[in-house]
C-alpha cells in the first residue's frame, strides 16, 4: 500500500497577531512543523502548538528559520557564516525540542523555513550545514528536503533519515523546484486543484510543472502552507482525495 504523511508548517502567529488555524489543521494532518521563534511563534504558541499535537497525535519537528520576523523568514541573507546559521539552528531546534519534552512529547524531523529551506535546495555548501548541525543535534532526527535538490544530498551523505516533501498549495518549475512567491500563480489555491496534483505526484511519482512538463518526484510528506486562507480545506479535501485512493496517511516518525 502506497503510504504517505501530510503535513503542515504552524505556530506562526506571534503574540497578539494570528496565523493560520493550527488547531483545525491539527484534526486533519499527521505531521506539524511548529515554527521556532525566528520567523513566527512564540513560547506561548509554541506550547499551545506543540500540547495540541500530542493531544491529537500528530507528529511534530523543527520549522527553523534565518532571523527574520519582519520579512517571516522569506528574505534572503547574502554573506552569512556557517558557524553562525549553525547556532541559529542549534538555538531554534532546541528551542522546540525543550518545549515538547516539557509538554510530554518529542520532535521528530526538522525542515528549514521559507528562505533558508529553498536556498539549501540548490546550495550545496548551505545544505551540508544543516545537515552536519542537525546530525550534530540528534543522528535520529529525521531531516525534510525538496526532492532532487542539494539538501538531499547532503542528508543523505551525513547519514540521515531523509523524508522528500511536495507541496499542495505551490506551483513548480521545469527543475521540479518551487516557482518563486513573486510570480503569478505560484500559490495554488484551488483545493480540488491541488489535491489531483497530490494524488499524481504520490502514485505516479511525477510533478506536471508550470510549462506542463512532466518532472519525476518522490513524495514522502506533502505540505499545505497553515499561512494559506485555503489551508483548511485544502487539508481536508486532500486528505479524503488520498484515502479514497487507498492511499495510507500516517505520521512521518512512522515510516520507515
Amino acid at each position: 500500500m502506497t503510504r504517505v504523511d501530510l503535513n503542515c508548517d504552524m505556530g506562526e502567529s506571534w503574540g497578539a497577531y494570528t496565523m493560520g488555524d493550527d488547531a483545525a489543521m491539527l484534526g486533519i494532518v499527521t505531521s506539524a512543523n511548529v515554527a521556532c521563534g525566528f520567523h513566527g511563534g512564540d513560547p506561548l504558541v509554541m506550547h499551545r502548538t506543540l500540547a495540541l499535537a500530542r493531544e491529537k497525535g500528530v507528529n511534530v519537528g523543527a520549522h527553523p528559520s534565518y532571523l527574520d520576523p519582519w520579512g517571516f523568514g522569506r528574505r534572503r541573507f547574502v554573506g552569512e557564516d556557517p558557524a553562525d546559521i549553525e547556532k541559529m539552528i542549534v538555538y531554534q531546534v532546541g528551542a522546540i525540542a525543550g518545549m515538547a519534552r516539557y509538554v510530554g512529547h518529542r520532535i521528530a524531523h526538522v525542515k528549514p523555513h521559507g528562505t533558508l529551506g529553498n536556498a539549501a535546495q540548490e546550495d550545496d555548501a548551505l545544505a551540508a550545514t544543516i545537515a552536519r548541525t542537525v546530525k550534530a543535534i540528534d543522528p535520529d532526527l529525521i531531516l525534510m528536503v525538496m526532492p532532487g535538490g542539494s539538501l538531499e544530498r547532503a542528508g543523505e551523505k551525513a547519514g540521515l533519515r531523509i523524508a522528500r516533501e511536495v507541496f499542495a498549495d505551490r506551483a513548480y518549475d521545469d527543475r521540479g523546484m518551487l516557482v518563486s512567491r513573486k510570480l503569478p500563480g505560484a500559490v495554488i489555491h484551488d483545493a480540488q486543484l491541488a489535491a489531483r496534483n497530490v494524488l499524481r505526484m504520490v502514485q505516479d511519482g511525477v510533478v506536471i510543472s508550470v510549462t506542463g512538463k512532466r518532472v519525476p518526484v518522490v513524495a514522502d510528506t506533502v505540505c499545505v502552507h497553515g499561512d494559506n486562507p485555503a489551508a483548511v480545506a485544502m487539508a481536508s479535501e486532500l486528505r479524503k482525495t488520498l484515502e479514497q485512493a487507498g492511499v495510507n496517511v500516517r505520521p512521518l516518525d512512522t515510516m520507515s
